[in-house]
């Protein structure tokens, strides 16, 4: 209810995700209520801490001004990553959201790192702690504001398929761990005397780091270059489709520039004896349609098919007949016959799963096992096959 109030109120034309400015809005948004809110919790934890003698409390404390210190780096990341493109970089500065993320994550993992080294000291060099009844509500009323700013958070990120916001939901979610722990050493304390307080600063320390590790990974993938979304692929695919002529698609790749940064290319099949101006004229229409549809830079590429010929029609058949015996090849593609004569070659892509070890000598001895078969069935034909990859899965 408080989410809905709050996106309805600060975000004109909050339902409108798709734009730009609308997506902006809800990375600010998420990142002042995050910096009001922890700002507020890292005050009340620290007051608590210092008069408790809590290096639990005090850690977990530093751990929401390190939230504070995030949520800033959110808003400038979303700040930078809108800049427009220039010169260095055509295709926009949508990457620095990631990197915002990433070092978030940094931050986090050396917050945790500091308060291991300070509740070793603790277990080392006691001191106790005083239990307080008021303090330890306040410990819970904060966990409260964290279960719901980490709600906060995943709503916003979903809203606008935000990596960044969507790690800040689950650094908040973590921080709900922690102070659990911490009011836990402090009811504890009430009748153990060891150093509960530092064991139990470094349960937090860990998860502290445990959250920046998580973190990191889930910021780095589209860095490195993750598969892009799978309704994003099989949208694009199924539009392709709908246009006349195009009657199959194949070699999708899609480059991430940043949330609703991208560029990609596809392979659209098409009839060999239609006029190539008219085909063009289809092809120019669907890049232009698809790409403002799904918010990407698409580029298409002819790949001309021969319908008529009759041995085309019926190699390739008897080819796909003869592949049923090797479940590993998916489908074909860009399938020709080149030559004359006695001999010709069957040339053709071969789409199998992704898989690392599937070796250069494996795809080699696969062609040969291939066109040993065919060649019982057509000896006139020999087999020149493309190992073609399908990284998406979804072919």
């Amino acid at each position: 209810m408080i989410s809905k109030f709050l996106i309805s109120k600060f975000i004109k034309n909050y339902e409108d995700t798709s734009n730009k400015k609308v997506r902006d809005s809800y990375g600010y948004l998420g990142g002042v209520v995050g910096i009001i809110v922890n700002l507020l919790l890292f005050i009340t934890k620290l007051f608590v801490g210092v008069i408790l003698n809590s290096i639990a409390v005090t850690a977990d404390a530093f751990n929401n001004l390190s939230d504070v210190a995030s949520s800033v780096i959110t808003i400038l990341g979303f700040k930078l990553a809108n800049k427009p493109p220039d010169k260095e970089h055509p295709f926009g500065h949508g990457r620095l959201e990631y990197i915002s993320g990433l070092l978030v994550s940094f931050l986090v993992m050396l917050v945790g790192f500091e308060f291991i080294k300070t509740s070793f000291d603790r277990i080392i060099n006691p001191s106790k702690v005083i239990f307080a009844l008021i303090p330890f509500i306040l410990i819970l009323v904060s966990i409260g504001f964290k279960i719901w700013i980490s709600k906060f958070n995943k709503t916003l990120g979903k809203a606008i398929n935000s990596s960044a916001l969507e790690a800040s939901s689950f650094d908040a979610l973590s921080d709900v761990i922690s102070s659990s722990c911490v009011a836990l050493s402090l009811l504890l304390s009430k009748w153990i005397d060891f150093p509960i307080d530092g064991y139990i600063g470094i349960i937090v320390s860990f998860i502290i780091i445990y959250a920046g590790y998580s973190l990191i990974k889930s910021t780095i993938n589209p860095l490195l270059g993750e598969s892009p979304d799978i309704d994003l692929v099989k949208g694009i695919r199924s539009k392709l489709l709908s246009y006349d002529h195009i009657t199959g698609s194949h070699d999708l790749v899609i480059h991430n520039y940043g949330p609703s940064r991208c560029m990609g290319s596809i392979h659209a099949e098409v009839p060999c004896n239609i006029s190539i101006v008219k085909i063009h004229e289809i092809i120019d229409k669907a890049e232009k349609e698809i790409s403002e549809e799904f918010d990407i830079y698409l580029v298409i590429h002819m790949d001309p098919i021969n319908t008529d010929d009759e041995e085309v029609e019926a190699s390739r058949l008897e080819l796909l007949d003869i592949l049923k015996s090797f479940p590993i090849i998916k489908s074909i593609h860009d399938f020709r016959i080149v030559g004359e004569g006695e001999y010709k070659n069957l040339i053709f892509d071969a789409v199998i799963d992704f898989n690392p070890s599937f070796t250069t000598d494996a795809e080699a001895k696969l062609e040969l096992d291939i066109g040993i078969e065919l060649k019982k069935y057509c000896p006139q034909y020999n087999v020149v096959m493309t190992i073609d990859r399908d990284y998406l899965g979804v072919i």
